[in-house]
This record gives structure tokens, C-alpha cells and sequence, in this order.
């Protein structure tokens, strides 16, 4: 049980770890996704404005070769500076005459000699939104076709502004897209955009690689991180989790401890008792009263008997005699005392027993096991009703299963019936004896010897518990 607690510790802990990165990385992933996509879309919208290209720059702003229009070659002298020449050396002389005109503030603020001077132009930052920016134009690279609307057939093509397609490709390109009705999509690693015009359909297409490939680096990153890092958890949590349940472990212990040590000390006083009452029956010939008290003696010596048991079978220490048995042999043996007590209740009783079938394991605690399980179905199963066990061999395996009809049994308690004094009857009645621990003996059992208990259900009114036990245990003796 602890090993369970511990292996589910580490299990959740890794899970919502899991959770909660995929939904960081998948966060981030997402919103570098849109922002690519809406910037590549808002360089679409410009070239859809002007017919596949980028709008020519206005007076004021450089064109392609960064240049402004007005913009005048230094290497070409300038007529009217030749004029100025006669003044300029007067105020010059003038200027060297009166050193104080240049240490003047006055006189340097007037003249345009401060720290930064004025014949430079400041650099041009773009207004508004940083998409706008003079330099896209130059970082773009595009394509666009021209279809006709009717026939799809290619009028024009331009590809001034890409190396990597010519117009064949551009043409193949834009008519697939044309032919899927689609406006707006990747095609590779080219994001388009259809626009309808008077003069015909023009696909454009824009150059995504440079930031698909960024994209995919983030992605890929995102995950190597993602993978590492819940590698080091997975290791700390080894590391770890045993401190976390160690307080757990001493309290399951202490009360596997005090259980047994509780069964022990109840022993004597209850042998006493029935031995006290054997006495009383013998001097005062028997009464309800001394069987009252031997009933409850004997109910009582038989729930510390359990308890003990179930301690032992649940302590990690438990040695076992573990030896190959013919189990087939010892489940005839145990049915047959079951026979008889099918008859007097007038109950059906079916067996189809595979025979030379050989089990190593521990056989005491194995004929207990299905001696458990028969008990169970003659207590619970509906009057003259139904009663079979089956025993086969499954691969490396070994399959018991022990059918019986009920009364009524709800699916949502399946997974509680090997649970410590669990009984389906709500009021735990003690009419068919048994304090509930018959089935959490069985579990234990099966789970000491490697195997797995199951309980279905099909019409909630019949029950089927299954047992599979591996033919050989591994790291035998």
C-alpha cells in the first residue's frame, strides 16, 4: 500500500507539473504564433492597398536608396556659395579679431555652433505604430499574380522583390490557392492574401521563413525545456517522495503493529472465556445464556484471527513458504467441503476445475484464498440461487473466478468491497456473519503473491470476482 502511495504521489505530482507547462509554453507558443501572423497580415494589408507592391516614399521620407528627394550631392559646388565667399572671409577675419566671440554663449547660440550642429539633419524616427517602419519595404520579401476571375489564367506576374521563385512557381502557386476559394492562409512558408479587383483576382504572397523558422526554434525550445525539466523533477520526486510519506509509513505501521500486538493480548482473555463457559455448560447443562457467550466468543476469537492475518499479509517483511503446489488439486479439495452446504441451502453449485494446473506460492494462504471467496458467494447469493467457479490457466497466468447470483449489488460499490469491514448492507448486519474482512483477506493475499483481484458486475444482480495469479514468481528461492 505504500509502494501504491508513493508510485501515485509521484504520478500526480507529475501530471499537474505537465499541466501546468504545456499550458505556459502552449501560452507563449501561442501568442509569438498570433503576433507573427498578424504582423505578416498587416504587411499583406499594405501591399493589397497597392496592387502587390510597397507605396512609393512621400517627399519628406528616403526612397529605397535612402535618399531624401530634395536632397542636394556634396560634390557639386553650389553657385551661390562662391557669391558668399567675399562675406564669409569678412566675418571670418572679424571673427578672429575678437577672441571673445568664441567663448561667447550668446554669440555660439546665435551662430548655430552649439553642442550638436545645425547644417546635420536628425535622424527620422517612424511615427506611429512600429509596423509602419521606413525599413519594411526592404525587409519584405514578396511576391503577386494577377488572375483572371473567370478562367483562373495567370494575366501578370511580379517577382522583382524574391530570389527564391520565378513565375512559373508563382503561377502554379497562386492558381492552387485561386482553385480552394481560400483568402487568406500558409502555403509552405508563404503567408497570401487574395484581392479582387475590377482588373481580375491578385494572389500576393509574403516570405514567412525567416520568423516560421524563429517560431519552430521557440517551439523546439519550449519542449527541450519542457522534457528536461520534468526529468529533474521526475528524479527529485525519487529522491524525495520517501521523505514526504515517511510520516505516513510510521503511521501505518504503528497501527499494523497495534493490531497485531492488540490480537495477541485479546487471545488469552477470549480463550479463557470459552474455556469458563465450556465449565459452566458442564455444571449447569446448556442455556441461551452460555451460547450467547460461546457465540460471541467464537465470532470474536475469529475477528482477531483475521485482524492478525491481514497485518501479517499487508507487512512488506512477510516471509511466505513459497513452494509449487498442485493447485488444482487443493481447490477440488475445498469446494468438495462446500458441496454439501450448496445442497442444504438448495443452491446450484457449478465447477469446471482444469486439472494438472501447478502454482508456486504460499498454500496455506492460497487455500484460504479460495475458501474465502466460495464462503463469500454462499453468504451473499439470493436463495436456491447460482453458485460456479472456474479454474483455468491464461498465457503465464492462472484465472479463478467465482460466480454467484445476489439480490442486488450497485457498480459504484465494486470498488470498495475489498475495503477493511466494508458491507454492501448499509445497516452491517451481522444475519449472514463475517465482519467484512473475508474479501480485504483475499486482496491482500493476492497481492503477496503478485497477482490482481477484480469484481464485476453485468445485470447488478449476480457478482464475479476474478483472480489471476502468475504461474512463477519472480525472484524465486
Amino acid at each position: 500500500m505504500i509502494r501504491k502511495l508513493r508510485k501515485k504521489l509521484i504520478a500526480v505530482s507529475m501530471v499537474s507539473l505537465c499541466i501546468v507547462l504545456f499550458c505556459i509554453f502552449g501560452f507563449v507558443g501561442l501568442l509569438n504564433y498570433r503576433k507573427m501572423v498578424s504582423d505578416a497580415d498587416h504587411t499583406l494589408s499594405i501591399l493589397a492597398d497597392n496592387d502587390g507592391t510597397f507605396p512609393e516614399p512621400k517627399n519628406d521620407e528616403p526612397d529605397h536608396a535612402g535618399k531624401l528627394p530634395d536632397a542636394k550631392d556634396p560634390s557639386q559646388p553650389d553657385p551661390s556659395s562662391q557669391d558668399a565667399g567675399s562675406a564669409s572671409s569678412a566675418s571670418d577675419s572679424s571673427a578672429n579679431s575678437d577672441p571673445s566671440a568664441d567663448t561667447d554663449p550668446g554669440n555660439l547660440k546665435n551662430s548655430g555652433k552649439s553642442g550638436k550642429p545645425s547644417d546635420l539633419p536628425e535622424s527620422k524616427q517612424p511615427s506611429g505604430n512600429l509596423k509602419d517602419s521606413p525599413e519594411l519595404p526592404f525587409e519584405s520579401r514578396y511576391f503577386s499574380v494577377l488572375l483572371d476571375s473567370n478562367d483562373a489564367s495567370v494575366l501578370s506576374t511580379d517577382t522583382g522583390m524574391i530570389a527564391a521563385v520565378d513565375e512559373d512557381t508563382a503561377a502554379a502557386y497562386a492558381t492552387s490557392i485561386f482553385k480552394s476559394e481560400k483568402t487568406k492562409g500558409f502555403l509552405h512558408s508563404y503567408r497570401y492574401t487574395t484581392v479582387t479587383s475590377d482588373s481580375g483576382t491578385r494572389v500576393i504572397f509574403l516570405d514567412c521563413q525567416r520568423t516560421l523558422s524563429s517560431f519552430h526554434t521557440l517551439v523546439f525550445t519550449s519542449v527541450s525545456v519542457c522534457l528536461i525539466g520534468m526529468l529533474l523533477v521526475l528524479l527529485l520526486m525519487f529522491l524525495l517522495s520517501g521523505y514526504i510519506i515517511k510520516p505516513f509509513i510510521e503511521n501505518h505501521e504503528k497501527q499494523k503493529q497495534f493490531i497485531t500486538d492488540a490480537g495477541h493480548e485479546l487471545k488469552t482473555p477470549l480463550t479463557i472465556i470459552n474455556a469458563d463457559a465450556e465449565i459452566l455448560e458442564m455444571d449447569y447443562e446448556q442455556n441461551e445464556w452460555l451460547a450467547d457467550i460461546q457465540e460471541q466468543t467464537k465470532h470474536l476469537t475469529s475477528l482477531t484471527n483475521n485482524l492478525i492475518t491481514l497485518s501479517r499479509l499487508e507487512e512488506e517483511r512477510t516471509r511466505l513458504q513459497m513452494i509449487d503446489f498442485p493447485f488444482s488439486d487443493v481447490v477440488e479439495e475445498t469446494v468438495q467441503s462446500f458441496q454439501a452446504l450448496a445442497r442444504t441451502q438448495n443452491k446450484t453449485f457449478e465447477t469446471l476445475i482444469q486439472p494438472m494446473i501447478s502454482l508456486y506460492g504460499d498454500e496455506k494462504s492460497l487455500t484460504q484464498l479460495v475458501s474465502i471467496l466460495l464462503d463469500n458467494a454462499m453468504k451473499y447469493s439470493t436463495p436456491e440461487g447460482e453458485i460456479s467457479l472456474r479454474l483455468e490457466k491464461a498465457g503465464n497466468n492462472v484465472k479463478l473466478s467465482v460466480y454467484n447470483t445476489a439480490n442486488s449489488i450497485d457498480r459504484e460499490q465494486l470498488p470498495h468491497l475489498f475495503d477493511r469491514f466494508y458491507r454492501t448492507d448499509k445497516s452491517r448486519s451481522s444475519r449472514t456473519g463475517g465482519y467484512g474482512l473475508g474479501l480485504s483477506i483475499a486482496a491482500a493475499v493476492v497481492n503477496t503473491h503478485k497477482g490482481k483481484i477484480t469484481a464485476t458486475t453485468q445485470d447488478e444482480h449476480s457478482l464475479l470476482i476474478t483472480v489471476t495469479l502468475p504461474l512463477k514468481t519472480q525472484g524465486r528461492k
